[in-house]
């Protein structure tokens, strides 16, 4: 295999792990605040890219993007209120299984509504647009997924850090119940962990799909599994973890599927998570926590 080929297979994992890193922030904020694997995520960004298909049969581009970003961002405040919030003071299993039953009902409801049969997903001509670089010839939304990826983490990285609001939240993931006696919103915090992760999903998705071209209402789990690896293998609960184990993972599967491997390409993901259990539970970037007696 030459040079510029595995350059070539790089800059497409690159580009996949952007947009494997912008959903495994969701997993990784919602469980930060909450201690909940939101197994409805990779769902949420399965419906994003339904809500693009049909918004740009009735709209211009530009607002048709800004239209799916909209609903979907909607649709995970809406979730939380509705399936996660009435069971706040439930056992934490109840609300994971509740996060399992939204994840099927979004499936069952997506396909009751849109049949199983892949639609296509509509092209973007500025996404699609090719540029050559030497021997490398790569489309715009392949250049774009890592660079807008980085810029989001870096405002989302300003907000947590630098804000009222991002004080608030990690107040609320070190200590839930302080945090409420301080004068914490607790309902509003967790509301808007829900619509940044969801707004990020929606991002990833019009990433994704650009390049994959069709949509169906399981398009969102295997997706969603290996974002959640990636969430993982980075620390959940770490931000900048989570974008390392994206990029990581989008590397690695496209490499394997360039090398002839792509049997193992799926399977290579969930290796990694029980190698990394067994090996740092807490993952590359998390921080060991002590059990207090």
């Amino acid at each position: 295999m030459s040079m510029t080929t595995i350059l070539q297979h790089c800059l497409t994992g690159i580009s996949l792990g952007g947009a494997y890193a912008l959903i495994a922030i969701g997993y990784t904020l919602v469980y930060g605040i909450l201690r909940l694997i939101n197994f409805a995520h990779g769902d949420i960004f399965m419906m994003a890219g339904y809500f693009m298909i049909f918004s740009l049969a009735s709209f211009p581009w530009p607002v048709a993007i800004v239209i799916t970003l909209v609903v979907t961002t909607a649709m995970g405040i809406l979730i939380e209120r509705m399936a996660y919030k009435p069971l706040r003071s439930s056992p934490r299993m109840s609300i994971m299984i509740s996060a399992i039953g939204v994840s099927y009902l979004l499936q069952n409801l997506s396909t009751y509504l849109f049949t199983a049969i892949p639609r296509g997903y509509p092209e973007i001509p500025i996404l699609k647009r090719i540029f050559q670089m030497g021997e490398l010839s790569a489309s715009f939304v392949t250049i774009l997924t890592p660079a807008l990826t980085i810029v989001l983490v870096i405002i989302l990285m300003v907000l947590v850090n630098k804000t009222k609001t991002g004080m608030a939240m990690r107040a609320v993931s070190k200590d839930f119940e302080t945090a409420k006696l301080m004068g914490i919103n607790i309902n509003r915090v967790i509301s808007v962990t829900f619509a940044i992760g969801s707004f990020l999903a929606g991002v990833g998705s019009i990433l994704y799909f650009t390049d994959r071209m069709s949509v169906t209402p399981f398009s969102g789990t295997l997706p969603g599994l290996k974002c959640f690896v990636a969430a993982v293998f980075g620390g959940i609960g770490n931000i900048p973890g989570a974008v390392v184990g994206g990029f990581f993972i989008g590397i690695v599967e496209t490499l394997l599927v360039a090398l002839g491997y792509s049997t193992f390409s799926d399977a290579f993901t969930f290796f990694l998570l029980i190698v990394m259990l067994l090996v740092r539970p807490t993952g590359l970037f998390g921080e060991k926590t002590v059990e207090k007696v």
